[in-house]
C-alpha cells in the first residue's frame, strides 16, 4: 500500500480509480483476488474515513489521509480473514461482504484515533454512578466492568455505528487501563478465564473472535463459541463478585 502525503492526495484518488477499472465487473465475490477485493472496497474505507474525520473525538487527532491509511491497514486485515465460502452463503453476499468490511474499517480508524489521543473514554455519568455508591452494594462495581468492557469493544472492534460517542467523557490511558486489568485479571481468574478475556478484548494483543479463540484453547465442537462467551462472562462476573470496591476508586 503506498503512503500518500496530503500534497499527493490528487494522486492516490487518480490512483485508486485506475487500480478499480482494472477490475473485471460481473464476478462472483468469491472469484476476486485478495488484491481485487481490496482495491475493490478502498472507496469505501474513504467514506468511513471522511465521515469520521468530522466527529467529535477525531477533530484535531488526525488527518484524512492519516484516517484513510489506518482504515485501509483495517481492510487489508479483515480481507485477509475473511470466509468467501460463508459469505457466499448468505442471502445477500454483497450486502455480508460490506457489512463485515465497514465493522473492521470502523473499528480500525477508532482505535488509532484512540490510541493518538492516548485515551479511552467512559461516559462520565456512569464514573459519577460509581463514585456516589460509597461501595455499599456491588451494582457500582459491575457498572464499572460494564463500562470498561463495553468501551474497550467499541476501541478495539465496534460493532455500533462508529460516529455515537457521549459528548461527556471520562478519559483513561488505554496502556494504564490495560495493565489495571491484567493485574486483577491474574488475582481473581483461573488461566483460561483470564486468557479468554485478554485474548477477546485485545488486551496488550490482537483481539481475537470466539472462534479463533476456541482454536488456540483447544476447544472443540459445533458449540465451542458458545463455550467461549459463556468463559467470558463467567470471567466478568467473577471480576465483579470479587473485586473490592476500593480497588475500583483507586483507579478512578
Amino acid at each position: 500500500m503506498k503512503h500518500y502525503s496530503v500534497p499527493n492526495y490528487i494522486r492516490y484518488k487518480k490512483d485508486i480509480k485506475q487500480a478499480t477499472a482494472r477490475i473485471n465487473e460481473g464476478k462472483e465475490w468469491d472469484e476476486y483476488t485478495r488484491d481485487e477485493l481490496i482495491i475493490k472496497f478502498l472507496p469505501l474505507v474513504e467514506n468511513l474515513a471522511r465521515k469520521f474525520s468530522t466527529t467529535q473525538q477525531a477533530s484535531g487527532v488526525m488527518s484524512i489521509n492519516d484516517l484513510i491509511q489506518e482504515g485501509s491497514r483495517g481492510l487489508i486485515a479483515a480481507v485477509d480473514k475473511l470466509m468467501l465460502p460463508t459469505i457466499m452463503e448468505a442471502e445477500d453476499p454483497e450486502k455480508r461482504l460490506k457489512s463485515f468490511l465497514s465493522k473492521r474499517v470502523k473499528g480500525a480508524i477508532r482505535r488509532a484515533v484512540d490510541i493518538n489521543r492516548g485515551t479511552m473514554r467512559i461516559p462520565e455519568h456512569k464514573i459519577n454512578e460509581i463514585r456516589k455508591d460509597n461501595g455499599e452494594d456491588r451494582q457500582a462495581i459491575e457498572m464499572f466492568f460494564n463500562s470498561v468492557f463495553t468501551s474497550l469493544d467499541a476501541m478495539i472492534d465496534d460493532t455500533s455505528n462508529a460516529y455515537d460517542v457521549p459528548d461527556e467523557v471520562k478519559s483513561f490511558n488505554p496502556d494504564m487501563l490495560t495493565s489495571y486489568l491484567l493485574s486483577l485479571l491474574h488475582v481473581h481468574l483461573t488461566d483460561k478465564e483470564a486468557e479468554v478475556v485478554i485474548l477477546s478484548y485485545g488486551l496488550h494483543c490482537d483481539k481475537m473472535s470466539a472462534k479463533e479463540i476456541a482454536d488456540k484453547l483447544d476447544i472443540r465442537g459445533d458449540s465451542a463459541y458458545v463455550r467461549i462467551s459463556q468463559l467470558k462472562r463467567q470471567a466478568i462476573d467473577k471480576l465483579i463478585a470479587n473485586v473490592d470496591y476500593s480497588q475500583v476508586i483507586d483507579f478512578l
